[in-house]
């Protein structure tokens, strides 16, 4: 973990800011290289926003980070019951070090449960209302959709949000030479076969075309 005084970062959809002490949780890779997991810039708040805002009931946060996710969630009124799913036992030590969920309210902390295990693996014990899925380390790429249906069909989760589904909604509308429109981002959906969430977020076409202009990388 690194806290940077000052760093100019580019938000998911918001124009460029000046970030003050922001945090990154960094691994190192067999090669001896660093590369950075998740961090509290702007890009990476704002692109789990939709997830996090419209969260309701039994929440499934797939992929701990730096708990923000669940946090967030778990101090939604709308929320009851958070389950962070979390593989690597390293991950859930730093956070229980940092004290990320002692802070809570302890309305919001006693909603949070702390699961290490494989989220493509973990059954819930009662149907998710919300499965926020954020396992991956690019926003961009060909298996989330896969993964995340069967972390939907073990979980039965109602509702899902993928991190990085913008790029993928982006993606199948190239491929299918459609417009961002409503009636096409809910026909790609559809086409999905995943209850996604997002369609319902102001603006959502035109914000999916916005961060797809800037994050997409495979154009």
């Amino acid at each position: 973990m690194t806290i940077t005084p000052m760093h100019l970062s580019r938000g998911y959809w918001s124009e460029s800011a000046l970030v003050q002490n922001m945090a990154a949780l960094s691994r190192f890779a067999d090669d001896g290289s660093k590369r950075v997991w998740m961090s509290t810039t702007p890009m990476e708040m704002e692109s789990q926003e939709i997830g996090i805002r419209l969260s309701t009931g039994y929440t499934l946060v797939a992929g701990m980070g730096m708990g923000w996710a669940a946090i967030n969630a778990a101090l939604r009124p709308e929320v009851s019951r958070v389950t962070v799913v979390e593989l690597d036992p390293e991950v859930i030590a730093m956070n229980e070090t940092l004290g990320t969920f002692r802070n809570l309210p302890e309305e919001a902390a006693r909603k949070i449960e702390i699961v290490n295990a494989s989220a493509m693996e973990f059954k819930s014990d009662a149907p998710v209302d919300t499965l926020m899925a954020d396992i991956w380390l690019p926003l961009n790429g060909d298996d989330r959709v896969d993964q995340t249906r069967i972390m939907a069909e073990n979980t039965q989760a109602r509702r899902v949000y993928i991190w990085g589904q913008e790029m993928v909604i982006a993606r199948r509308a190239r491929a299918l030479g459609l417009e961002l429109t409503h009636d096409s981002v809910a026909r790609i959906i559809d086409e999905l076969g995943l209850p996604l969430i997002g369609l319902e977020w102001p603006n959502y076409p035109e914000l999916v075309a916005l961060v797809a202009g800037r994050w997409l990388k495979d154009v």
